[in-house]
């Protein structure tokens, strides 16, 4: 079987070839037609504004929450937060994706009007960012739990409060040591994003199922959307591993005892 890859260069609405669609991609040729390659770039973007909105939601609730989980017992507002921070995980990460997109589609928007205004693509990029930041909150809760003890004490010691202990020691080598997690987890939201399509969000697997429909090329569509996902992962995978590196911490260990994935 041959590949035809001149699928991508027919028009979106009749299904004739568009000329130098190629070079239209670049901008070096203008064409007043949509073409099928045109359709796949902007679902590309379409995918990766949502993963980068979902990861920047995660990680600002993930790193609160799992800070919130490892607060000393030593009030009753700490034992209170400890809980709501643990009820938050629990839920978020027990309920399938895809019903928590559905919940915040369909369900949720009926009894918070205010988020009917919103377009489908903040709805389920607030789906997903939850769902991860309760993964993100128990690798952060993990970082924070496989430092040294002597971390604390030592902050505790010099007269930082709770808060600055936190800002200034403990999150600031704890966020270095959950790198490698956080770097799966931002390789997951790539794939995860997928889940957009079942809200019409016009992103890779939308585009790859009404344009094999259309066309009755599904090899070729496929085949390129699973290229795409391949490239936005690693080049997501490569960037992680750099920030890793960079903000590594020398001659630290992790304690064996501590789990970071989750």
């Amino acid at each position: 079987m041959s590949l035809d890859l001149g699928v991508f260069c027919k028009n979106t609405l009749d299904g004739e070839v568009v000329d130098h669609c190629f070079s239209a991609l670049f901008g070096l040729a203008q064409n007043s037609d949509p073409s099928y390659l045109d359709w796949l770039m902007k679902a590309w973007g379409w995918t990766l504004a949502v993963a980068a909105l979902s990861l920047t939601i995660a990680l600002i609730l993930g790193a609160v929450m799992g800070t919130l989980r490892t607060l000393p017992t030593t009030n009753s507002l700490n034992r209170w937060l400890i809980r709501i921070s643990t009820a938050w995980v629990e839920l978020f990460r027990n309920i399938p994706i895809l019903v928590q997109v559905f919940l915040w589609y369909h369900v949720i928007p009926s009894f918070v009007l205010p988020l009917k205004s919103l377009p489908s693509y903040w709805l389920v990029s607030i789906a997903l960012g939850f769902f991860t930041s309760a993964r993100i909150a128990e690798q952060v809760r993990a970082g924070i739990q496989a430092l040294p003890s002597g971390q604390r004490a030592a902050a505790t010691a010099l007269g930082l409060t709770t808060a600055q202990s936190y800002r200034y020691v403990i999150l600031p080598m704890a966020l270095r040591i959950v790198m490698p997690p956080l770097t799966s987890e931002s390789m997951n939201l790539i794939k995860n994003s997928s889940v957009a399509f079942a809200v019409s969000v016009p992103e890779l697997t939308l585009f790859a199922m009404q344009a094999q429909e259309e066309t009755s090329r599904g090899v070729e569509i496929y085949l390129a959307v699973t290229l795409l996902y391949a490239l936005s992962a690693f080049s997501v995978n490569r960037v992680m591993n750099l920030i890793e590196k960079r903000s590594r911490i020398p001659g630290f260990i992790v304690s064996n005892d501590a789990s970071l994935a989750h």
